[in-house]
């Protein structure tokens, strides 16, 4: 055929030691056509790797065929057959993006004829065999594609027969074989389990013959008059017909009697997700759901954005819908992206970042990536895309390329504070961003980089000698500090004792306040002169960008109204769900089982410890607005280093929590007396290998939440009181510098904190200087609380169990328990559906 059609001597043949190709009949063949026939040596298929790689090739595509259609065994030729046909079609790297069918025929395949393998078919009839009351199609499975026919290779079941028709009909979203699969939606696919009782090939097969017996006995025939109009979908009925059909026991004779259907329940440790059966009656259900019913929990159940006005439905949507390229090779490939890449080199060599030499023999050349970010405006709008060129600081030596590098940034606890307060006084609140805020920093040190990539020199091997400081260095921020603070400084700006980021204004009935982080800057002000005066001052230091009004800022979401601010991570919660594939997951009321000891558990360990690493961490960021999961997180992070299945298996239990309320945040009200409220906790010797406590502790300011925290402590404690004595040292550590933070802030106090606590004994031994045998090895810094209760700094109040807010943060709650402290800790949800 080779020889006929492509007009092409075939002189050479190498295969195998097979009985089909060493037997005398083709022996003789090659030898009449002159063929010479080599084979390889016995158990070397590394000899023939090329037949043996594509063998392995096409198994492969056969195998996901027939798992996805779930047909049985002895349909292996068909796949195979089909997996060649889609492979000849497909573009390869190996042909330069062009298809084998293309090569070998010189023109390009068509693709309209392919069809979704195993899929539910519609053969038309032949009209001379059927009368007006016969179905005009028969029910068949798609199969393939016919060599040498133009149409389509389906199998009967009900005849047990394979044959070519070109009148067919497609069905392509199901798969007869594939008994009671309940597809889940494209965007957000979840974790799918199945009782599949036996062998998988024995399930299968049983599957398919008894499909094959109901089609036999006409129970799968179609509507007569289905195929009228052939572009309609089949009815609903017929479908669920056969499905129901499906669990019948097949009648063998007259004299059997058949069983009652037995209905499966999902097992215990299955009964916090939804799970999707593959043996399951749908008519046999019982009336009760169990909590592993088939439901599936979309996550629109759970969060909506009705609340808001449509300008900020707007810009919710704009900032959760925009992707980031994560590499040159994906961002080149978008003009927004390149013309951003050439705007950063452009104001790079403007600035005069670097000058171009070739690098000294004994200099370290320091590397360098481009990293992409979307700016937006504060109606939610794409402002700009952003390419930012960033050194890879990792690889510069200390001492020799940089010597301090420590800079300041915001506390979230003083971003919590700053906004607490600006809303209780009715303060405008603005956000400013400093383009290539890095590059404003001198550079003192000798540093060399390589070329960005699609930077081009004129000489082949220069490099880049950086003259001003750069994203990525080790001094950067540094560097960027110095020169900022010094801006401010000179402005008439105060830099704050208590956090070095935040600086203050005052003047003759103005005031200000400026929150650093990195080149983010809140602007927070009584006067709206007294702000725009200063931003046209920073716009002539530095290369400004005016965001108006705070709105999102650093992944927080800010919704500012009539009866306060609203805090949120709505879209970065709903970014890890995506990530760990849980948007569909069923949803949880608490985020941690009560007495779970995580500690003791001795199973096996998590296959990927990196992406458990990576979820706490996100998770740990999440308590910035999220603070009734401060306490699951804190025992997750434990586990870091060698995470263990059941800890990934509670880590996505506070996934399904997330899930229940994504929109949820904390509210800072406007009508606030601005009133410092401690609440302190501990739960004695809870870790159950070391018998250390753990201590926690919630600031209020009037009744919005600022600070928060769950921490074990460093040693071990004799007693209750003990522990919680030692909770109430740390609480009280708090409160002395939140009042120096507020102080900043022009809000004084000349009466005490109150500190709440539930234990009697503690409250006694701070009020009380006393040493006795039980209290003697307490370390002298805990007693400083008494100092602090003479001083007036700080007064103890004591607070039943039950009123203890605190107690959220120290131990696993019940759902009851954990959704009133949740209130009580000011936690809201507008984005609840209504």
């Amino acid at each position: 055929m080779i020889e006929t059609q492509f007009d092409v001597k075939i002189k050479r043949v190498r295969s195998d030691n097979g009985t089909e190709f060493t037997n005398m009949s083709i022996q003789t063949f090659f030898k009449q056509k002159g063929i010479i026939h080599e084979t390889s040596c016995v158990a070397t298929p590394q000899q023939n790797a090329r037949v043996e790689r594509k063998h392995r090739h096409i198994l492969n595509i056969a195998r996901a065929l027939r798992f996805q259609a779930n047909l049985p065994i002895r349909f292996w030729g068909e796949c195979i057959l089909a997996a060649t046909h889609i492979i000849n079609r497909t573009p390869t790297v190996a042909n330069q993006g062009i298809t084998p069918y293309e090569v070998l025929f010189r023109n390009s395949p068509t693709y309209d004829h392919l069809k979704i393998f195993g899929c539910l078919c519609y053969v038309s009839t032949n009209t001379k065999l059927r009368d007006k009351f016969d179905p005009r199609a028969e029910r068949c499975i798609f199969v393939g594609y016919p060599q040498g026919q133009k149409g389509w290779k389906v199998y009967n079941p009900k005849t047990q027969k394979f044959f070519v028709s070109r009148d067919v009909v497609f069905y392509e979203n199901i798969l007869p074989y594939v008994v009671h699969e309940k597809e889940l939606p494209i965007e957000s696919p979840s974790v799918v389990f199945h009782e599949i009782s036996g062998q998988q090939e024995e399930s299968n097969h049983d599957e398919v013959e008894k499909y094959e017996r109901q089609e036999n006995r006409g129970q799968g025939d179609t509507n007569p008059a289905e195929m009228d109009g052939q572009n309609e979908e089949p009815n609903d009925v017929g479908i669920e017909v056969h499905k129901e059909k499906e669990t019948e026991v097949p009648v063998h004779n007259e004299m059997e009697t058949d069983l009652p259907p037995r209905t499966r329940q999902p097992p215990g440790y299955l009964q916090d997700y939804h799970c999707y059966t593959s043996h399951k009656n749908p008519i046999s259900m019982p009336k009760t759901q169990s909590h592993s019913s088939g439901k599936i929990y979309p996550i629109t159940n759970f969060i909506s954005n009705d609340c808001y006005s449509r300008r900020h439905q707007a810009y919710l949507a704009a900032i959760h819908n925009t992707k980031e390229p994560q590499s040159y090779r994906e961002a080149v490939k978008k003009t927004e992206w390149k013309e951003a890449m050439a705007a950063e080199l452009k104001a790079l060599e403007e600035n005069g970042t670097w000058d171009l030499e070739l690098p000294p023999t004994c200099k370290k050349i320091v590397g360098c990536k481009w990293v992409y970010k979307v700016k937006y405006k504060a109606t939610g709008e794409v402002e700009k895309y952003k390419a930012r060129l960033v050194a890879k600081g990792y690889t510069q030596v200390e001492g020799e390329d940089f010597n301090e590098t420590f800079a300041p940034v915001a506390k979230m606890t003083t971003v919590r504070c700053l906004l607490t307060v600006a809303v209780a006084k009715g303060w405008e609140l603005h956000q400013m961003d400093v383009s290539n805020a890095f590059l404003h920093g001198d550079l003192d040190e000798e540093v060399y980089m390589q070329v960005p990539e699609g930077y081009h020199t004129p000489k082949a091997g220069m490099v880049c000698r950086l003259r001003k400081s750069l994203y990525g260095l080790k001094q950067a921020s540094r560097n960027w500090y110095s020169k900022l603070s010094h801006a401010l400084i000179e402005y008439g700006f105060q830099e704050s004792h208590a956090d070095h980021s935040l600086f203050t204004y005052s003047r003759e009935g103005e005031f200000m306040a400026v929150l650093v982080y990195v080149d983010d800057l809140v602007i927070a002000g009584n006067y709206s002169d007294t702000c725009t005066n200063f931003k046209q001052y920073l716009r002539r230091c530095f290369h400004m960008k005016d965001l108006g009004p705070l709105k999102y800022f650093l992944g927080l979401e800010l919704a500012r109204g009539a009866t306060g601010l609203f805090m949120c991570q709505r879209k970065y919660i709903m970014d890890i769900l995506d990530e760990c594939k849980m948007l569909d997951s069923k949803p949880s009321t608490f985020p941690m089982e009560q007495n779970q000891k995580l500690a003791l558990d001795t199973g096996p360990a998590y296959s990927d410890p990196p992406r458990y690493r990576r979820l706490v961490g996100r998770l740990i960021y999440l308590t910035i607005t999220r603070p009734e999961i401060t306490y699951s997180v804190h025992i997750l992070s434990q586990f870091t280093q060698s995470p263990q299945q059941a800890h990934w298996d509670a880590a996505m239990r506070v996934l399904r929590y997330l899930k229940f309320t994504p929109g949820q945040g904390i509210i800072l009200p406007k009508e606030n007396d601005l009133q410092l409220v401690a609440y302190c906790d501990s739960d004695w010797a809870s870790c159950p290998l070391t018998r250390r406590s753990t201590s926690g502790y919630l600031m209020k300011l009037g009744s919005a939440p600022i600070s928060w925290k769950t921490k074990k402590q460093s040693t071990v404690s004799k007693s209750s009181s003990e522990a919680e004595y030692r909770a109430m040292g740390q609480a009280v550590s708090e409160v002395i510098w939140l009042r120096s933070l507020l102080s900043s802030l022009q809000v004084h106090y000349k009466s005490p904190t109150v500190l709440f606590c539930d234990n009697q004994a503690a409250i006694h031994l701070a009020a009380n200087p006393v040493y006795h045998e039980r209290t003697k090895h307490i370390e002298v810094d805990c007693h400083f609380i008494r100092t602090h209760l003479q001083k007036g700094t700080i007064s103890t109040n004591y607070v039943s169990t039950k009123k203890q807010q605190a107690d959220i943060f120290t131990k696993a709650l019940g759902a009851k328990q954990f959704q009133e402290l949740t209130f009580k800790l000011g936690a809201h949800n507008p984005h609840t559906p209504t």
